[in-house]
């Protein structure tokens, strides 16, 4: 199966240096990836499609952490300007990518708590957008309707 320990950590190596390139080369993309939703959509993927709650945790954990390092590590190869509060903030949103995991994988839960739990989830990733982001695109509701989708319609076989 791809979600796997070892295959996260590798995409988000991938995906760390594919972020830096976007941000040097287009505009649009950069954009995208440089903001939370994509990688709450993500995390919530990687999240329901792991067998358990543990698996879900560690899956997520290091697909963060892979794509930080990779992307400051590119950033820094390639003299790009960041913010040592936009590396703190990634880093404080991969540490506590576990917890965010964990309720993630809940989401295909039975009951109301697990609703509750996407609400919430999809909550977050559009007001993220206004706070850290100022406001929302149109990029922004694609990504949070492809997230509404796996989160109250996709049907997930553990």
């Amino acid at each position: 199966m791809l979600c796997n320990p070892f295959s996260m950590l590798l995409a988000g190596f991938a995906l760390g240096i594919v972020s830096r390139l976007f941000d040097l080369y287009t505009q649009n993309l950069g954009n995208i990836f440089s903001q939370m939703a994509i990688w709450i959509l993500f995390g919530v993927l990687i999240s329901i499609y792991s067998r358990s709650k543990k698996k879900a945790m560690l899956n997520v954990f290091l697909f963060c952490i892979g794509m930080l390092i990779t992307y400051y590590f590119a950033a820094f190869m390639t003299d790009g300007v960041y913010s040592n509060l936009f590396v703190l903030g990634w880093t404080g949103f991969a540490l506590c990518s576990p917890v965010f995991a964990f309720f993630a994988w809940m989401t295909k839960e039975k009951g109301i708590l697990p609703k509750i739990i996407s609400i919430g989830i999809v909550s977050v990733s559009l007001l993220t957008s206004v706070i850290f982001f100022d406001r929302l695109r149109f990029y922004d509701f694609i990504i949070n309707g492809i997230l509404v989708y796996f989160l109250f319609f996709k049907k997930v076989k553990r």
